[in-house]
C-alpha cells in the first residue's frame, strides 16, 4: 500500500452520497467502517434501505477516491445489521439538506412491544425547509428516491422534498 498524507478514513470521509450530493457517506450516516486489513483498505457501508439502487455508485465512488489517494487495494463490504436509521444522519448532514431545501428527518420514534399495523403513513410535523412552516402536507409518498417524500408548504405554497426517518 502506497504511504500518503491522507488517512484512509479521511479519503473515505469525502465521499459524497450519489443521491443526495450534498452529503457525504459520513454525513448520511452509510461509513460504518475503515481499517486496514492483510494489506488492504477495507471500508464497511450500508444501505439507507435494502436495495438501495446507489450502493453500486458509492461503492464505485469509493474505491476511486481511494486509489487516486494511492490506496491500491480497497475492499468495500456492506453491512446490514444494525438496519440504517435517519438518525444516523449527522447534525453537519441535517444543517446540508435544510440548506438544499430538503427537510431533513426527525427523530424516529421508539416503541417497546409491537408495532400497530396501519393503513395510513404515519401523520409528522414536517417542516418546510423555505419559510419554516409546520403546515405542510404529503404529496407524495415517494419523491426521486424511495428514501424521501414529496411535500408541500400551506404557508409558502412550495413544494419540497424529505427524507423519511426510518
Amino acid at each position: 500500500m502506497m504511504t500518503t498524507t491522507h488517512s484512509a478514513r479521511a479519503v473515505a470521509e469525502t465521499v459524497t452520497d450519489p443521491e443526495l450530493p450534498m452529503l457525504t457517506l459520513a454525513d448520511l450516516g452509510v461509513l460504518r467502517e475503515v481499517r486496514e486489513e492483510d494489506g488492504k483498505v477495507v471500508v464497511s457501508i450500508t444501505p439507507t434501505y435494502s436495495g438501495c439502487p446507489a450502493m453500486d455508485a458509492m461503492r464505485d465512488d469509493l474505491v476511486h477516491a481511494l486509489g487516486e489517494a494511492g490506496f491500491a487495494e480497497v475492499e468495500v463490504r456492506t453491512v446490514l445489521r444494525p438496519a440504517w436509521s435517519s438518525d444516523w444522519i449527522t447534525e453537519e448532514g441535517h444543517r446540508k439538506l435544510a440548506e438544499a431545501g430538503i427537510a431533513p428527518p426527525g427523530p424516529v420514534p421508539r416503541r417497546s412491544g409491537p408495532i400497530p399495523l396501519t393503513l395510513s403513513a404515519p401523520v409528522s410535523r414536517v417542516r418546510c425547509p423555505q419559510c419554516g412552516s409546520a403546515d405542510t402536507v404529503e404529496v407524495s409518498r415517494f419523491s426521486a428516491t424511495a428514501c424521501k417524500a414529496l411535500r408541500r408548504c400551506r404557508a409558502c405554497h412550495e413544494p419540497f422534498e424529505h427524507v423519511k426517518e426510518i
